[in-house]
């Protein structure tokens, strides 16, 4: 089994609803962080590419059909290559909202989460997150709106300019079902479109996030 859908887009930008949408479609297993975070071997894998590491691609998305979220979508230009028949989606969100949200999730998951995490391979898995977002993608400077907000935007131009437009979808989860199933040629569920991992989702999984803290 072959990738056929690569995500391109940042975390906290709905990637979660997407997974369960393509999971819906028959597009299933999705790569998602969470499903990292359920497999040593995953979690060992992603920890050795933020320490610089190459990866056997092929290896690691074994029996996985999609990727969306971090850590996948940092590689994307990577996975677009390697998996070069894999039509890719880049979600979309509005940057201010995008940025509340992450501030108050993987912000905070990252940075504590690989000290507090009473379980070690969550503990491990935020130390990853900590190496390959926050100082990676950002540098250190999560906590700055205005430079995350714009190496949120860079990287969504980035990936327009990079990916052929007949392989790309910008899609915003608020779109719903009609561009998605459009752009993969499947059929429309009856169904409303899935949701999920809301901010209030988030912390109810990671409860150390709310001790001894105002989010």
């Amino acid at each position: 089994m072959s990738l056929k859908i690569l995500g391109a887009g940042f975390g906290r930008t709905g990637t979660l609803s997407l997974k369960f949408a393509l999971d819906q479609l028959g597009f299933g297993p999705c790569h998602h962080m969470y499903e990292v975070r359920q497999s040593q071997q995953q979690v060992d894998w992603w920890h050795a590419a933020a320490m610089g590491q190459k990866l056997d691609w092929d290896a690691v998305f074994t029996g996985f059909q999609s990727q969306v979220d971090w850590p996948g979508s940092v590689y994307w230009k990577e996975l677009s290559a390697h998996f070069s028949d894999a039509k890719v989606i880049l979600t979309d969100r509005d940057p201010d909202a995008w940025y509340d949200s992450i501030s108050k999730t993987i912000l905070p998951a990252s940075e504590r989460g690989r000290h507090e995490d009473p379980d070690p391979l969550n503990r491990k898995a935020s130390e990853m997150m900590y190496h390959i977002s926050l100082q990676g993608i950002f540098e250190g400077r999560l906590g700055d709106r205005d430079y995350a907000i714009k190496r949120m935007l860079d990287h969504r131009q980035e990936v327009i300019d990079t990916i052929d437009a007949d392989r790309l979808l910008v899609f915003g989860v608020g779109d719903g079902w009609e561009p998605l199933c459009d752009f993969l040629g499947v059929p429309v569920p009856d169904q409303a479109f899935p949701r999920g991992n809301s901010v209030a989702e988030f912390l109810a999984r990671k409860p150390y996030l709310t001790r001894n803290t105002s989010i």
